[in-house]
């Protein structure tokens, strides 16, 4: 930590002092730990294998599916819900299951703001799992 500017040789020493460029980069590197996983925002979602057999023809079939359309239309099982009304339907199906999941498909023109309205209602209204339907492959026809 000494500095000196001169010597028996009668010279000026030119190193650079490195303490302070030390301290600058040691508090950049906190500021960066502390900033980075504060910005980190994410949600679990839980994706049915795509190439799964489908369920024998038999089995009741009990998932709730909720689609989201563009032009804020959603629908829980093929049956039109009102936006107003999608926290109340929701709530009033998942009251007495005692399984709450819930598989959501978003169409792709749908605005990711709608996608995420969904979640929130299927949240509040007591669903525990929430999952994400796969994209129909190409060339599939939709049913």
């Amino acid at each position: 930590m000494s500095m000196s500017a001169g010597g028996p040789s009668g010279g000026y020493n030119s190193e650079p002092n490195l303490t302070p460029m030390i301290d600058v980069l040691l508090v950049l590197l906190i500021i960066f730990m502390v900033i980075i996983p504060m910005g980190r925002k994410a949600f679990d979602v839980q994706l049915p294998d795509p190439t799964a057999p489908p369920p024998p023809k038999n089995q009741k079939a009990d998932q709730i599916v909720l689609e989201v359309n563009p032009g804020g239309e959603f629908l829980i099982n093929k049956a039109p819900v009102a936006k107003e009304q999608l926290y109340a339907k929701l709530k009033e199906v998942y009251d007495p299951r005692p399984t709450k999941v819930i598989f959501i498909k978003g169409d792709p023109q749908v605005i990711y703001q709608d996608v995420i309205f969904a979640m929130d209602q299927a949240r509040g209204a007591g669903v525990k799992v929430i999952g994400a339907t796969p994209r129909a492959a190409a060339g599939a026809t939709k049913k």
